[in-house]
This record gives structure tokens, sequence and C-alpha cells, in this order.
């Protein structure tokens, strides 16, 4: 069965491509979600309740368990899908995406929840605005001007849909961390000053992490440590994905 590797916001499935590179399995699969360099299904809402449902259904199609890994809005998603379905699990791994009561959303995150403030803020956006965001959390530039490049309308309008349906999401999906049966890793950059360290030490305490990797970066591990979070993911499967 493949390794399953989901992206956050504002990413696609090109989050993932440095570290696959420094990866040895070729099993490996990034998906996009739905808005997010991908078109979105008839009816769907962007909420977070649906972005865990359309994943649910495509795992399903697999018919065994995967070795799944999400970053930021990632994390978060299948960290609950690992909840409400851990017979689709087989290890989970995720980094800087807190679910947590105790966490409260970073200003950006407030600004989208907002319906005047979001809408306003998304329509003055251009690319460069996005790539200025993404550089003040130390990606390099060039990797940051070609993620922003993916930023379409409807990339914007699922970003805010996503976040207004999680106003309340750490309160109410952390309960549910206790039933993720999944061997859990959880990668986080320790300088990441929108989603605090404190977070991923207390989601690996939730789900019973077998190790809480704590990184000298920002918020995109991904981009900024990528052969430290490969050999990770790879220690993790290679011991526990059985």
């Amino acid at each position: 069965m493949p390794a399953v590797l989901i992206h956050g916001v504002p990413d696609t499935h090109r989050l993932w491509d440095v570290v696959r590179r420094h990866l040895s399995r070729t099993d490996v699969e990034a998906w996009d979600l739905p808005g997010f360099g991908a078109p979105r299904p008839e009816d769907f809402g962007s909420t977070k309740e649906e972005y865990v449902d359309w994943l649910i259904q495509h795992l399903e199609r697999f018919g065994e368990p995967v070795d799944l890994v999400g970053h930021d809005w990632g994390c978060i998603l299948t960290a609950r899908v690992a909840s409400l379905r851990p017979d689709l699990v087989r290890t989970w791994a995720g980094g800087n995406g807190p679910i947590s009561a105790a966490y409260r959303w970073h200003p950006l995150a407030r600004t989208w929840q907002d319906p005047g403030a979001g809408d306003q803020f998304m329509a003055e956006s251009e690319p460069e605005s996005f790539a200025d965001l993404v550089a003040d959390f130390d990606v390099p530039p060039a990797m940051a001007r070609e993620m922003v490049s993916h930023v379409d309308e409807r990339m914007k309008d699922a970003i805010l849909k996503l976040y207004r349906s999680a106003v309340t999401m750490g309160g109410e999906w952390e309960p549910a961390l206790v039933h993720v049966k999944a061997p859990s890793l959880v990668f986080w950059g320790a300088l990441d000053p929108a989603c605090p360290v404190e977070f991923g030490r207390r989601l690996g305490g939730s789900t019973r992490a077998v190790k809480v990797l704590e990184l000298d970066c920002n918020h995109w591990t991904v981009l900024q440590k990528p052969a430290e979070v490969a050999a990770a993911l790879e220690t993790h499967w290679s011991t526990y994905g059985r």
C-alpha cells in the first residue's frame, strides 16, 4: 500500500516534490485537495468536514490501510481521518497543524474567518502579496513565488470557506484524537510563530506519537528541512509500517 501525502494552505501537491526526491520508496502519492489545484465536486462547500469525507472516500478505494502524512491543514485533516477511520491508516505522520482547544488561530486565519475582512483580503491580494506572506515564514523566495503562482480565485474561495468552518475546530476535534490507533510521528518547525511548537508536543501526546521531531526551522518544514523530514518518514514507515 502506498504512502499518501496531503498538503495544507495555500499549497498543492507540489509542496511535497522536494521531500519525495529524498525518499527511496516509489509508491508515494501526493494529492491535491479539491479547490487547491484541483476541481471541486459539484455542491462541495470546502468545509473541514467535507475535506475529511473526501479523503475517507478516496482512501477507501485502496482496500487496505496506507501510510498517511499531512502538513499544515493536511496534518489536521489526516489526523481527523486517523481518529475516525483507523482501519484506513497503517501509520500516520503530521506536522505544523495544531488540533487543540487551547490553540488560538493566528492573525491571518482570523482575518479569513471574518466575512468582511476576509473577502476584502482575498479581493485585494495579488500573487506578490501572498509570496511576501509566505516569505515571512522563511520560505526561500523562489519557492514562495512558485507556491503562490497556483493561488487562483477557486483556491481563495476554498481557503475562506475552510477557515470559516473551523473557528472551533480544536475544541471539536481534539477529544477524538484518543481514537488514533496508527503508530504516529509528529514533525514540527520549532520556530513557527503561527503554530507554536508546544502544540506539536500536545498533538504528539494526544496521538501517543512514537516521536515528536522538532526541527530548527519555521512553518514549512517540508520545504526548509526536506531531507530531515524524508529520513524521519522512512524510519517511521520501516519501523512501524508492517
